[in-house]
């Protein structure tokens, strides 16, 4: 059985958007818009923009950049381990 799908209406920047999304969505969704308007009131504010296009686009570029950020590969036990008995032989010399 496939998941229910609902219909929401979102409000970004004063504008109303229709969606269709999964139930289980609901929540993300909503906490998104959330950050959205959150951050396109503080750019509006710290950067006296008046138009909320010009802080829509600055939100979009900053969310997409922290997206975009390489993000650095879990050490494994086994190069922690590695590490440690370095740092040991390191301390007993």
């Amino acid at each position: 059985m496939s998941e229910k799908e609902i219909s929401i209406k979102v409000n970004i920047c004063d504008r109303f958007y229709p969606l269709r999304i999964k139930t289980s969505e609901e929540e993300a969704i909503r906490a998104a818009v959330k950050q959205i308007n959150e951050k396109v009131k503080s750019y509006t504010a710290n950067y006296r923009m008046q138009d909320k296009q010009d802080a829509l686009s600055m939100v979009s570029l900053e969310l997409a950049t922290n997206h975009t950020k390489p993000s650095l590969p879990e050490p494994s036990i086994e190069n922690i381990n590695e590490k440690l008995k370095e740092i040991e032989q390191l301390l007993d010399s």
